[in-house]
């Protein structure tokens, strides 16, 4: 796994009350953890930092979706399913620079 991959894993609910199978981005790996942004294909609470994904046979998404940058977790490494596909290098710098303006770097 490495930054730019598209991983399928048991994502948990905001509430903590829950959990969901669902795509997410892989942003950071450490030996146990790894720290992802939630993709949703929700765009009713698309916000300014959001991006928006189209299906194609590199990612691995079914339907056109949203990154939520704003929606980033750290989670066990344990909790990866599979590897859905990846990101090109464009779309990585876009995630970069939104993630620069969003975090205030």
């Amino acid at each position: 796994m490495k930054k730019g991959d598209l991983v399928l894993l048991s994502f948990p609910f905001t509430d903590l009350k829950g959990k969901k199978i669902r795509p997410a981005l892989v942003l950071v790996i450490s030996d146990l953890d790894i720290i992802v942004a939630f993709i949703t294909t929700q765009f009713k609470w698309q916000n300014k930092f959001d991006i928006t994904l189209e299906p194609n046979k590199i990612n691995g998404l079914k339907k056109t979706s949203l990154l939520r940058l704003s929606k980033i977790t750290t989670l066990d490494r344990d909790l990866v399913l599979g590897k859905l596909g990846e990101l090109n290098r464009n779309d990585i710098e876009n995630i970069n620079e939104k993630l620069t303006e969003l975090l205030k770097l």
